[in-house]
């Protein structure tokens, strides 16, 4: 059983690191050639239905983790873009990273990427406008903006494997660590044990799972792997999915960091949305 969960783990690991490296190292390349002050100059001017939008597709092509989004949000805040195109872009941001889909995509299949994608674009397009609807940009705080420049990118073979090798020291401890708990789960949890209390018709399961990821601070990149060793022995993919939205959605770090520009009344509403986002997306897996 020790064997056969290590072997697991290699398994697992080699995978995610093969198309780690190379989809980071294609992103990195391709980021070179985006205007990054344009999009700012879109996302001030367009509607806010467009803007929603670029919002998403920025989101798409800045691939942060809920922490690394701070920044670009007071950024894009003080520079005048309206707040719930900014809002738009804080829930997309962590969980539409392009090189976590494609891994997505390779472990769990491209239908429930298709779904996910479309889901939680949907999602955080509506709840985003909807929070400027209801006049919660009264609850940003004024913020002096310090340490963040963004700079233009050009061309560069060595500066995209750089960027490459420094984003792998910073998420690749979470790949190992989320195919760690995922060889440990195939090797040492009994299918049945899984399938008999977290798979089945259980939907009362999807709001629990919400609620749990969020304090659990998994980042999507290690909830991949888990996701897919939890689905192979029986755990319903409503449950999975929810936790594995708001645990990348939101998280308690980003939720200090968030406090210095938001008022208590945008955190709560912050909390509510994500919590919604996963429960719903939860829900419509568990009906797909």
């Amino acid at each position: 059983m020790i064997i056969e969960t290590i072997n697991s783990f290699f398994a697992i690991i080699l995978k995610l690191t093969i198309l780690f490296i190379g989809v980071s190292f294609l992103l990195n390349l391709v980021q070179s050639y985006i205007p990054y002050s344009k999009v700012e100059k879109l996302l001030q001017k367009s509607n806010p239905i467009v803007a929603g939008f670029i919002a998403l597709l920025f989101a798409f092509i800045t691939p942060f983790c809920s922490c690394s989004t701070i920044p670009v949000i007071v950024n894009l805040l003080k520079n005048q873009v309206r707040f719930g195109v900014v809002m738009v872009f804080l829930f997309a941001s962590p969980v539409l990273d392009p090189t976590i889909l494609t891994i997505m995509t390779v472990i769990m299949g491209w239908k429930v990427t298709i779904i996910y994608i479309v889901i939680t674009a949907t999602l955080s397009l509506t709840i985003g406008l909807l929070l400027e609807k209801f006049g919660f940009e009264r609850s940003v705080k004024q913020v002096v903006m310090t340490g963040y420049e963004q700079q233009t990118k050009r061309f560069s073979w060595k500066a995209a494997w750089q960027e490459t090798w420094t984003l792998m020291k910073s998420v690749y401890p979470y790949l190992m660590i989320g195919a760690a708990i995922g060889a440990i789960i195939n090797g040492l949890v009994p299918a049945e044990f899984i399938s008999a209390h977290f798979g089945g018709d259980a939907w009362w399961l999807i709001p629990i799972a919400a609620i749990i990821g969020i304090p659990l601070y998994i980042r999507l990149s290690s909830m991949i792997p888990i996701s897919q060793i939890l689905i192979m022995n029986g755990m319903a993919l409503g449950p999975v999915m929810a936790m594995m939205i708001s645990s990348a959605g939101a998280s308690l770090p980003e939720l200090v960091l968030l406090k210095s520009i938001f008022r208590k009344q945008l955190i709560i509403a912050f909390v509510l949305s994500v919590l919604s986002m996963s429960t719903i997306s939860g829900f419509i897996f568990y009906f797909v």
